[in-house]
């Protein structure tokens, strides 16, 4: 496919631009003025029309909490084990969730989804693509972070099971951690020998990873002191983090800027249901942003409707954040963030060719998403 004569958003240049887009074999193969389709090559002509990458979620539940489905539908919490490292969000994913052609339509075309916040351990998040029948032909990373979870939820979901403090939450995670540290240096001193290693355990197997910095720790935590809690823990035993919620980030920006770890910010559009959420603002996104930070902005789909990601992204913007900074916020922030920007969320030479055609600004709440195009071909508008 050839997209003609669109005012290109490529989320790396802060100012737009008029040229053509040559996707080819599932990549963008070149970017420019003046390109010729190949013979037989689809033609879009996006004269007056904003060309944008496909929009990317950092956090998301989608198709691990089905649409319309209920209790049945839940797939994202395990509510037998506050320890559930061992677990990966892939084996829950159902891509006939309705919730995820809905998705699409709102141009959202890559989610980092897996499980929820009941667990002081939850599992593995992974990174996939909102178009497909298995899950196995749209994960573009099937591990890509670590779920822990600090705050309210744990001690809500847990509390008649021995986790009814914010202290326990963070003890119970340090005993992991340095049990799957022990773990893994009996391994290490055992080389190849099976009679010297220790019992196999699928837990702290499932950490190692975080412990060689491989994925990092994904830290659901609303309220400053927790935020703080996660950044201490993972200094402690050297682990890569990322934010996610960061509800009261802007009450502890220097804080947050010595870190200097990923934040996601949201879900902003929903009531205060507890009372960790009482400082909720759309101003935080901003805030952060302007001090420097890697900032995504989340729907933690269901909690807001996957497809409203752009919409969230101008309630930042109504707020005070700068509108480029805020378009980075749904593609290539939560792509690095993720670790998947390599492929996804900016339109560059060599990426998937995820593109999104719209008639005006997609921040907007009156702008129609005309074309969806994902790995190059067009599946939505």
């Amino acid at each position: 496919m050839l997209i003609k004569n669109g005012t290109i958003h490529d989320a790396v240049n802060a100012l737009p631009y008029q040229a053509d887009i040559a996707l080819r074999d599932g990549v963008i193969a070149a970017i420019g003025p003046g390109l010729q389709p190949l013979d037989g090559e689809e033609v879009l002509d996006a004269a007056g029309k904003q060309v944008y990458p496909g929009f990317v979620d950092a956090h998301s539940h989608l198709g691990l909490d089905n649409y319309g489905m209920g209790w049945e539908g839940h797939d994202y919490n395990e509510m037998g084990d506050v320890l559930a490292c061992q677990l990966r969000g892939i084996d829950s994913f159902n891509p006939r969730d309705t919730a995820i052609p809905a998705a699409l339509r709102g141009g959202v075309t890559t989610v980092g989804t897996g499980p929820g916040s009941a667990n002081v351990l939850g599992g593995t998040f992974l990174a996939v693509k909102t178009y497909g029948s298995c899950v196995d032909d749209m994960v573009i990373q099937a591990e890509v972070a670590m779920k822990c979870a600090f705050g309210e939820n744990p001690k809500r979901c847990y509390k008649e099971k021995g986790n009814s403090a914010r202290m326990t939450t963070a003890a119970k995670l340090r005993e992991m951690f340095f049990q799957a540290r022990d773990y893994g240096e009996r391994k290490a001193a055992a080389g190849d020998d099976p009679l010297k290693r220790p019992k196999f355990d699928m837990k702290l197997e499932a950490l190692l990873p975080v412990l060689r910095g491989e994925i990092p720790l994904k830290a659901h935590a609303h309220r400053a002191d927790d935020i703080c809690t996660a950044i201490r823990i993972a200094k402690e035993f050297g682990v890569k983090l990322t934010l996610e919620h960061c509800t009261e980030g802007h009450l502890i920006v220097e804080e947050l800027q010595r870190a200097g770890w990923p934040v996601a910010v949201g879900p902003t559009l929903t009531h205060a249901s507890k009372i960790e959420l009482v400082n909720k603002t759309f101003e935080t996104p901003g805030i952060l942003a302007r001090a420097g930070l890697q900032v995504s902005i989340i729907t933690d789909s269901p909690v807001i409707p996957q497809q409203y990601l752009p919409l969230c992204a101008g309630l930042a913007v109504k707020a005070g954040m700068d509108p480029f900074a805020a378009l980075q916020a749904i593609t290539i922030n939560p792509a690095k963030h993720l670790g998947v920007a390599g492929r996804v969320g900016s339109l560059e030479l060599g990426k998937d060719a995820d593109v999104v055609v719209a008639n005006g600004d997609p921040m907007v709440s009156d702008t129609v998403i005309e074309a969806v195009i994902l790995n190059g071909q067009k599946v939505a508008g």
